[in-house]
């Protein structure tokens, strides 16, 4: 039988033994947590949820994920914006039902003890006005939330059209959750460990190398790969290693359900021709059609104020993300550093996201991590 550690233990653990730095704000989370997980396994406690917060790479996903691991409870673990996905699809299924989020919740419930969700971030309309009744039917259904995001609550959504809509759900988290800062001071992404490059600026034989030496003893195929009745153009793939160009994933309408299929299918993924990003401020914006890629796009539909420069950009996010999320090696050849990806534009928040995992992903224990499933991500 697999040891289950307590997140403190896992935390203690990493520091003694997996060239972790030890980090006061992590320490204190991981007690946070540790205090949670025990309260799930005592039937006389009434645990609260838990709400980690800060920069990137101050370790929350990984806190979380080791939380999740520790639980003998039923729990489910995915990433919010694949959570919002389900929860519109599922409302859109109890259209004409009373009170179709109560119903939700309870569903929920009956499945899992406690939700956790990484990155929560919103900036959508329809995921404002939802999440206030959600979360607080949620809570009333007894599930325990315990979830990751780079702003404190009362900076969710802050710039968002309606915000008044969005203000139950921040007081739903602040009245339930326990909120933490984790912000030691130090990027942990970018904390010295063995190195295992994965990108590489303007060079392209490294890729052909690179899925020569993963593809050993498989056989190879450049015919295209279908992806959802759409034939990606691919530059070589076997069983396990997808190797394509950027404009072949980013440059045509692909969303984040397609790059949860690649994860599920694929272990090793190789991108060329990664192009410099973003675009020179007051370009002049447009209305666009946008897929469903994740929390800067939730809820898919046609986004207003949007340049359609950034379309192959938020494709890219996506794709990083949740190769990142699956543990699943992303190999890159672009045609810039990582800090210079995205030059400006809306999507610089989202970047400094992206430019961190990257990061992440040059060090060898990326590759090691276990992949999580798609289905529970």
């Amino acid at each position: 039988m697999t040891q289950r550690f307590s997140p403190r233990q896992a935390y203690d653990d990493a520091v003694a033994h997996l060239d972790f730095a030890a980090d006061a704000a992590q320490a204190h989370a991981a007690d946070v947590l540790d205090a949670c997980y025990r309260a799930l396994h005592d039937e006389s406690a009434r645990p609260s949820g838990v709400y980690l917060w800060g920069p990137v790479g101050r370790g929350k996903t990984w806190l979380m994920d080791r939380f999740h691991a520790s639980l003998a409870v039923p729990a489910r673990r995915q990433h919010f914006h694949h959570f919002m996905r389900w929860v519109h699809r599922r409302q859109f299924q109890l259209s004409g039902t009373p009170d179709p989020l109560t119903v939700m919740a309870r569903e929920l419930r009956e499945e899992v003890q406690v939700l956790c969700l990484d990155e929560l971030f919103v900036s959508d309309i329809a995921d404002a006005m939802l999440l206030g009744r959600l979360m607080q039917a949620l809570f009333d259904a007894g599930v325990v939330l315990v979830t990751t995001s780079n702003q404190p609550p009362n900076q969710l959504y802050a710039e968002g059209y309606n915000r008044e809509r969005f203000l139950p759900a921040i007081a739903a988290i602040e009245r339930h959750l326990q909120v933490v800062a984790m912000d030691g001071g130090c990027d942990h992404r970018e904390h010295p460990g063995r190195a295992e490059p994965r990108f590489w600026v303007r060079a392209p034989q490294r890729l052909a190398r690179v899925f020569a030496e993963l593809s050993n003893g498989q056989s190879t195929s450049s015919e295209p790969l279908d992806l959802g009745g759409r034939a990606i153009e691919v530059e070589a793939r076997s069983e396990a290693v997808l190797w394509c160009r950027y404009a072949a994933l980013c440059e045509q309408p692909l969303g984040a359900l397609d790059f949860i299929g690649l994860c599920d299918r694929f272990g090793d993924i190789l991108v060329g021709g990664v192009p410099a990003m973003g675009g020179a401020a007051g370009n002049p914006l447009e209305e666009a059609k946008i897929e469903d890629l994740g929390p800067d796009t939730a809820g898919g539909g046609v986004r207003r104020g949007f340049s359609r420069q950034d379309d192959g950009a938020r494709r890219f996010i996506a794709l990083v993300d949740e190769c990142y999320d699956r543990g699943v090696p992303l190999y890159i050849e672009a045609q810039v550093p990582i800090e210079e990806l995205y030059a400006q534009g809306e999507l610089s928040f989202s970047f400094r996201r992206v430019a961190s995992r990257l990061k992440e992903m040059q060090l060898a224990r990326f590759g090691a991590a276990p992949q999580r499933s798609g289905a529970s991500a």
